[in-house]
C-alpha cells in the first residue's frame, strides 16, 4: 500500500494491530507495515530501531543514503497502535474507555485548569475525558522524547475535541490531536515541528 499525503500536507498514519488470544500485535510487524506504506517499499527493506520513550525509527537505505520515518508505539486494550509520520517527530498513545475515579486521579496528576474543566463536564462522560487528557500527554511526551518525566502530566494539554489537531499550551511548535474512531478505544496523536493530518489506515490482523 502506497501511503501519499493528504492534499499535500503533513500527514500522520494511523495502524491499529489485533493480536491472537486478547495479546497485542507484534509492534515491529506493524511499523514495518506502516512505514513500507509511506515510503512505498517492501518491508524486508527496512530496519527498525527502537528509541527509548516508546519512540521508533524506521530506515531503509537507498543506496545513496537513508531515508528515515519517525515512528511511535502503543499497547493497551488487546491492541498495538503505530504511527509514522515522514515530517518530523511523532508519538501515540492508546487507552480502553473505562469507567474511573476520574476527579479524584485528576486533583493528583493534572493542572488547575484541566481539573475545572473536567469538573464542569457531564459525569457520564468524565472517565473518558480524562482518559482522553492522558493520552494526549503520553503522546505529546513521546513526540517530545521525555515520555512523562519532567512533569508530563502536569503540562496542560488542549481542551480535547474531534477533527483538527490543537496547539499545545506553553509548549512551542508541538501539536496533539484525537483521531475520531467508534468503539471503546480512545487514540491521541502529537507532532513536533506544526501540524499535521491524521490518517487511521484501518486495522490490521497479527500476522505470524
Amino acid at each position: 500500500m502506497n501511503l501519499s499525503p493528504v492534499s499535500g500536507r503533513d500527514t500522520v498514519y494511523v495502524w491499529i494491530g489485533r493480536g491472537a488470544g486478547g495479546q497485542p500485535a507484534s509492534a515491529e510487524l506493524l511499523l514495518r507495515q506502516a512505514a513500507a506504506g509511506v515510503l512505498g517499499c517492501p518491508e524486508a527493506d527496512l530496519v527498525v530501531t527502537h528509541r527509548p520513550g516508546a519512540a521508533a525509527l524506521v530506515t531503509r537505505d537507498t543506496g545513496r543514503g537513508q531515508v528515515a520515518v519517525p515512528a511511535s508505539v502503543s499497547r493497551g486494550g488487546g491492541v498495538t497502535v503505530v504511527a509514522v509520520r515522514s515530517g518530523g517527530p511523532v508519538g501515540v498513545d492508546v487507552e480502553r474507555c473505562r469507567q474511573l475515579p476520574a476527579l479524584g486521579l485528576a486533583r493528583r496528576w493534572y493542572s488547575p485548569a484541566e481539573v475545572a474543566w473536567l469538573a464542569a463536564r457531564p459525569e457520564a462522560v468524565r472517565s473518558r475525558d480524562f482518559l482522553r487528557l492522558w493520552t494526549a500527554k503520553e503522546a505529546v511526551g513521546k513526540a517530545l522524547g521525555l515520555g512523562l518525566r519532567a512533569g508530563g502530566l502536569r503540562r496542560r494539554m488542549p481542551v480535547p475535541g474531534p477533527g483538527r489537531m490543537r496547539p499545545v499550551p506553553a509548549v512551542a511548535d508541538v501539536w496533539v490531536g484525537h483521531p475520531h474512531r467508534p468503539g471503546a478505544l480512545l487514540l491521541a496523536v502529537a507532532v513536533v515541528g506544526g501540524e499535521a493530518e491524521m490518517v487511521v489506515v484501518g486495522e490490521a490482523e497479527r500476522r505470524r
